[in-house]
This record gives structure tokens, C-alpha cells and sequence, in this order.
């Protein structure tokens, strides 16, 4: 790529960037008018929406003890460690949930129905203690309103459906107390009628109806929102409203937190989690303690039966075979079978325990089983000696052994069972809740002015979208030379006057009071050229005036046609101010108004309309009345007249041939208004008879193409378009960027970059 691509490439896109900015310059209004409107919008949202607060507590979660001191392996036993992982999921369990939902009644749902869109934020404001007054909607809660609904139970039709209690009179009862009145409705049926402080069962068409409301502060009338939801679509909630985390790793410290709209119940809410979440710990660690005493309880009086079996056949044997003691030896051995079998019954309670936590596989089980094996074989050595010593002493040692045995169980029984009793009453749990349930003071939501920040920006990006939408849909001519790039001649270019630009906006106020086109004509009697001839718009004609004089040269007549491709680019404005401009310099000027649909010439002369250009062709008027004098010296106008049922064929007709070769002749220019080509045909019919032809675009709005299309409409009937006169120019950021000016209107300046 050569250095000079790369610089034009480069202005390119400077100029494209420029557009984008001039674009945002020129629809700056919609900009501001749409951030305004969204922050109007946002303020308004961050104003009227309910403020939600947040509750939260602080729990932690110790690591359990190695074992309870004074109970040795006992202790071991159920010591165990809990994860802040499995504690956050616990805290948020249907268990503990669901528990809380019971006991706060939260399926049971009461809200006073409030005045859309306002009436949250009027309550809010309202800080009085007894209901607030109102005139009007009496219907609506505007503030200090209650309802407490003790007890409801709805059949199942009704679960999930709104419900409407209207709160009534206050009546006092037999013993002088305060009673309001309500109704209990659905879908405008009245399903009970009762009274506060009362429970009320009522038969309705849904099923069996249960409610106590135990206060009601209202006016007369106002109506609340009542609704029992599903208790396990409650309970999802609540488990997806309450937020728990650890702080920091593995610190034990667990944050729980809620957000809600109503503080009070937030509080509540969360401090029954917390309470329920502790209680449930405490019982999660005396459950095992708990299931182990029931075990014990259970053995005892059986142990207790068997010791005294024992003992009665020791002294059944002794009396009968009057032996009273034992040897010394035989009082050794039996000393340590006593021993053994103690040891072999107490791996034999471990054992039931540890059969409810762990498998036979289990290392620690195993170990266990291996003791008692080995415990069995000393006790099966020693039985082999006993067999050696006289019967009697056999059987004396037998029975004592078998006392003696049953009573070390016995007492090993009850020692076990006030352990426990004392493990049982001193559970506290390895959980403590450190901070309470509070609610904080400031709300955490909306944040009022990160709503008002992102709604401006919202706003500003909606609004550049639409500048930028209207920049490409409204894309029309913005400088003459996007047509002298298409190779079309640019005659002159005419900015916009604004004292026409007010007779415009009158015109059109008068459109939309009226369609009728009286008043628009009644408004249109400016003729700038005479009334303000310094106008930049009359010296850019004074420009035109002077290259028409050189395209006129060659043109095989005197007269000239403006045209254009659309109604309302001016050209009833370029053609009058025109001829009074080409007046004014001497020449003797006529004007047609060739558009006899709806030309308006006439009312910026001043002149009557009557006896016009379709009054001579139809015969109904001669030259001489149609051709009226000005006030502008050296000008004559001719109105187009009563509008005709047939415009083209009456421009066909030879007398307005005719009267164009008697204008020629009559006059040094000839200027004739005619219609839009691509409204109707009748420019095209005129086109043939005059010698230069010239039509008029609007900056803005109108389109290069379309004015090339306008261009080959002529030339397809032959006709020849020397130039356009391009209209109605704006100082504008994207017109203006790179061509300054208006290039001061002449033709020749404006070719300069």
C-alpha cells in the first residue's frame, strides 16, 4: 500500500469518527431526553421500592473432645468431628427448617393489600399507631395497618390461592372485651364470617375451613391478602433465602444471614434457626449416650435375675453336701477365672457398642475380637486345671465362680449406667451461638445511587442507539458534494431561513388543527426576497440567479420548470423568492404555479386564486385575467386555479403549449412550479416544453439516490435536468465537520474543500 492510500485511508476514518460524533451532536436532545428519562425512571424505582434489610448471626462450631474426662473409654467412644461444610448444610435441612416453618406458622402468609406502585411508599412514611385515614379507595392499607392470623387450615383446593380478609366493625362481647368483625373471601365469595379471638370452623363448597385471627388493627373495610402456602414449597424458600458461610478457612465460625422486607420477621426467623440448630446439636450428642443407657437398662434385670440364681444354688450345694469353703489353692484359681470371665463380659458390652458403629472388618473391631479370643483360652486353661481337684471342690468352685461373675457384671452394669446418666446430663454440644440474630439498620437494598448511576448510563446507551438508529434511517443529503461525487451539477445551495422556518411551524400547526388546505395557505405570506432580502437564503438565490443566467445560454427557450422528488423541499419557496430575486435585478419575470393539485402560490403573493393556469385551459378564463400583477415591480403571477379532475390531461392540452410560447416571446424569464415527479407525471409533461430544468432537494431528507432516481424519471421522457438546487441546509456537527460553512451558497465556492 502506497503512503498516499495509507493517508486517505487515515482521513477516512478520522471523518468516519467525526460523523459519529457530529451524529451524537445533532440528536444530543434525544441523548439527554433518554438518560433523563431513565434516571427519572431509576430514581423513581430506588424511591418507591420497598427497602430490604438483612439479618445475620454468628455460630461456632468446636471441634469435639477427645473423649469426657472421668470415663476413659466410654468417652472415646463418642467423641467424633463435624465439618463446617456438614454444619452449614444441617443449619439449612428440612430438620431444622422445616421446624422453624411449624413453629412461626410461615405457610400462613397476611400482607395489607396496598395502592399500586405508590401505596408501599406512602405506608412507609406513615409513622402513626392507629391505621392511617383515608377519603378515598378506602379499600387500600396506606399504613399502620395488623392482622394476626393465629391459626389456618385450608382444604387442599384452596392451598396457594389468594385469599381476601375484610376487616369489619369493633363490637364488644358478653364480657366487655373488644371483638372486630371480618370476612373471609375468595374470588368475591364470602367463605366466614367471624369475629377476632375466636376459632372458627366453617363448611364452605372447597372443604372444611379452620381460622383464628387473633388481632385486627384497620379501618372498617380495608383488605388484606391471606394465603397458606404449600409447607414444603415454604421450606424450599426459606432454604434458599438463608445464606450460611465460614469465615475464613476451616476457622469453625459459620455466618449465617436473611434478607427480607420486614425486619422484625427476619429476626425472627433467623433466631429460631440459630435456637433450633443448637438445640438439635445438644440432642445429636446425647443421642448415642442415650441409645447405649436404654441398652443397659435393658440388661440389668436379667444380669440381676442370673446373680440370683447363682447364689442360690451356691448355698443349695453347700447344705446339702455341708461343705462351707474352699482351699486355698482352689480359692486362687478361682480368683483368676473370676478375672477373666469380668474381662471377657466387658469386651463383650464393647463389642454390642461398637457392633452400631463400625463392620466385622473394621480394624478396632477386629483388635476387639482377637482380645477375647485370647481371654477365652486362658479361661479354657484354667477350667482344664479345675477338672484335677476332688468333685466337691469342682463344684463348689463352679458355683461360687458363677456368683461371683454375675456380680462383678451386676456392678459393672450399674457403673456403666451412671456414667451415662452423667454423660447424658452434661451434654452441651459442640456448637455455641456467638452473636445473636440482629438486623441491620441500614437497608441493604435498593442501593439508591448504584441505581441511579446505572440507569443514567442505561439511559445515555439507549439514547446514542437512537441517535445513531435516526442518524442512518434520516441519512439524507448532508453536503452538495455527496451529489457532485454522483456526477450530479449542484446550482446552488440554499441554507435554511429562519423566519420561513417559523412560517413552516405555523403551517403545520395549522395542518394539525385543520386538514383542510386553507390553513395552510392563510399561514404561508412570507415572501422572503422582498421582506428580508439580506436573508443568507435570498443571497444564495442571488448566487443562483447568476448561474441560471449562464445555463439559460444554451437552452432553447427563456423558460425554466422547478421541480423535486417529494413533497415539502421547498420548492414553492425557491421558485417565488427566485423570481422576485431575478425581478429585482430588472428582468421582466413571469411565474406559473404548474401544480394544480395543490399549488399554493398564490397566498405568498397575496393574490386570488380564482381565474388561475386550469381555469385558461379549460377555457373558462382568457390570458390577459389569468396574469395577475405583484407588488414586486417587474413580476407577474399566475395562480393555477380551480383544482381540476384531470390535471395531466389539461397540462397535455395545446393550449398550454400555446401559452408557453406567448410567455417566451412575452417575457426574459419564465419560472414554472411544478409538482414532485414522483408523486405524479405532470412535471414530466411540462418538462417538454421548457428549455432548462432544475429540481429542488431537501438537506436531510432527502436521499442521493433519490434524487438520482427523480433524474432518470425525467430523462426517461426525455427530458434533461441541469442541476439541483439543494435546499433548506443546517448548520449541523455532522455536515459541518470538514466543510465549514455553507460555502457561501455559490456553486463555485461550494466545489472548494
Amino acid at each position: 500500500m502506497s503512503q498516499s492510500n495509507s493517508s486517505n485511508t487515515s482521513a477516512n476514518d478520522e471523518i468516519d469518527l467525526g460523523r459519529l460524533i457530529g451524529t451524537l451532536f445533532d440528536y444530543k436532545w434525544w441523548v439527554i431526553g433518554c438518560t433523563f428519562a431513565a434516571g427519572a425512571i431509576g430514581a423513581s424505582y430506588a424511591i418507591l421500592t420497598n427497602p430490604t434489610y438483612q439479618a445475620d448471626a454468628l455460630l461456632q462450631v468446636e471441634e469435639k473432645a477427645k473423649g469426657i474426662p472421668g470415663l476413659g473409654d466410654l468417652g472415646e467412644m463418642f467423641a467424633q468431628e463435624s465439618s463446617a461444610v456438614t454444619e452449614i448444610e444441617i443449619i439449612r435441612s428440612r430438620m431444622v427448617v422445616g421446624t422453624v416453618v411449624d413453629q412461626l406458622r410461615l405457610d400462613i402468609q397476611v400482607q395489607p393489600k396496598r395502592f399500586p406502585i405508590i401505596g408501599d411508599w406512602m405506608a412507609r412514611r406513615y409513622s402513626g399507631d392507629e391505621p392511617k385515614p383515608a377519603n378515598v379507595f378506602t379499600s387500600y392499607a396506606w399504613g399502620g395497618e395488623a392482622l394476626e392470623v393465629s391459626e389456618l387450615r385450608l382444604p387442599r383446593a384452596l392451598i396457594g390461592e389468594g385469599l381476601t380478609l375484610v376487616a369489619g366493625e369493633a363490637t364488644a362481647n358478653s364480657s366487655g372485651n373488644s371483638q372486630t368483625r371480618f370476612t373471609l373471601e375468595f374470588d368475591g365469595q364470602v367463605l366466614v364470617n367471624g369475629v377476632t379471638g375466636e376459632t372458627i370452623e366453617q363448611t364452605t363448597p372447597f372443604g372444611q375451613i379452620t381460622i383464628r385471627v387473633a388481632e385486627i388493627q384497620a379501618r372498617p373495610g380495608t383488605e388484606f391478602s391471606v394465603q397458606q402456602q404449600h409447607r414444603l414449597r415454604v421450606i424450599n424458600d426459606l432454604q434458599q433465602e438463608v445464606r450460611v458461610s465460614e469465615r475464613g478457612r476451616q476457622s469453625g465460625i459459620l455466618s449465617a444471614t436473611l434478607a427480607g422486607e420486614n425486619p422484625q420477621q427476619i429476626q425472627q426467623i433467623l433466631h429460631a434457626i440459630t435456637q433450633e440448630y443448637l438445640l438439635q446439636n445438644i440432642r445429636r450428642n446425647a443421642a448415642e449416650a442415650e441409645k447405649s443407657l436404654e441398652f443397659l437398662q435393658e440388661q440389668l434385670p436379667e444380669v440381676r435375675a442370673d446373680l440370683q440364681i447363682a447364689e442360690d444354688k451356691l448355698n443349695a450345694y453347700r447344705l446339702q453336701s455341708e461343705s462351707v469353703d474352699i482351699q486355698l489353692e482352689t480359692q486362687g484359681l478361682l480368683q483368676q477365672i473370676v478375672e477373666l470371665e469380668k474381662q471377657i463380659n466387658e469386651l463383650a458390652f464393647r463389642e454390642a457398642e461398637l457392633s452400631r458403629l463400625y463392620t466385622r472388618n473394621h480394624p478396632t473391631y477386629k483388635a476387639l475380637i482377637e482380645q477375647q479370643d485370647k481371654l477365652r483360652a486362658d479361661r479354657d486353661q484354667l477350667r482344664s486345671q479345675i477338672q484335677n481337684l476332688p468333685e466337691t471342690q469342682q463344684e463348689v468352685l463352679r458355683l461360687t465362680r458363677d456368683v461371683q461373675v454375675n456380680q462383678e457384671i451386676y456392678v459393672q452394669l450399674l457403673n456403666q449406667v451412671q456414667e451415662l446418666n452423667i454423660m447424658r446430663a452434661g451434654t452441651v454440644g459442640n456448637v455455641r451461638i456467638i452473636d445473636d440474630a440482629m438486623v441491620r439498620i441500614e437497608p441493604i437494598a435498593p442501593k439508591k445511587a448504584l441505581i441511579l448511576l446505572l440507569s443514567l448510563i442505561l439511559g445515555g446507551m439507549v439514547g446514542v442507539g437512537i441517535a445513531f438508529v435516526l442518524g442512518f434511517v434520516r441519512r439524507g443529503i448532508e453536503t452538495p458534494k455527496e451529489l457532485e461525487d454522483a456526477g450530479i451539477s449542484v446550482y446552488a445551495s440554499v441554507p435554511l431561513s429562519e423566519q420561513q422556518l417559523k412560517i413552516e411551524d405555523k403551517i403545520k400547526q395549522a395542518v394539525r388543527r385543520s386538514k383542510n388546505h386553507a390553513n395552510k395557505q392563510k399561514f404561508n405570506t412570507l415572501l422572503l426576497a422582498r421582506d428580508n432580502p439580506e436573508d443568507n437564503a435570498i443571497e444564495a438565490l442571488r448566487s443562483l440567479r447568476t448561474s441560471l443566467h449562464f445555463a439559460m445560454m444554451e437552452a432553447k427557450n427563456k423558460i425554466v420548470m422547478i421541480s423535486g422528488p417529494s413533497p415539502e423541499v421547498g420548492k414553492t419557496f425557491v421558485t417565488s423568492n427566485l423570481a422576485v430575486v431575478l425581478a429585482q435585478a430588472g428582468m421582466k419575470v413571469l411565474i406559473i404555479d404548474a401544480d394544480l393539485r395543490r399549488g399554493y402560490l398564490h397566498t405568498t403573493f397575496s393574490l386570488s386564486n380564482d381565474n388561475g393556469l386550469s381555469d385558461l385551459l379549460a377555457g373558462r378564463t382568457d390570458r390577459n385575467t389569468a396574469v395577475q400583477k405583484t407588488d414586486v415591480e417587474n413580476l407577474a403571477f399566475m395562480a393555477r386555479g380551480t383544482v381540476p379532475p384531470n390535471p395531466s390531461e389539461l397540462l397535455m392540452h395545446k393550449g398550454f403549449a400555446e401559452l408557453l410560447e406567448w410567455a417566451n416571446e412575452s417575457y426574459d424569464i419564465v419560472l414554472v412550479d411544478t409538482p414532485p415527479i414522483l408523486a405524479v407525471t405532470d412535471p414530466a409533461i411540462v418538462g417538454r416544453y421548457t428549455g432548462t430544468n432544475l429540481i429542488v432537494a431537501r438537506f436531510m431528507k432527502n436521499q442521493v439516490k433519490e434524487v438520482e432516481y427523480t433524474i432518470e424519471r425525467f430523462e426517461k421522457a426525455g427530458i434533461e435536468i441541469k442541476g439541483v438546487i439543494l435546499n433548506g441546509i443546517e448548520r449541523t456537527a455532522r455536515s459541518s465537520y470538514g466543510y465549514g460553512s455553507y460555502g457561501y451558497y455559490s456553486y463555485g465556492y461550494e466545489s472548494v474543500k
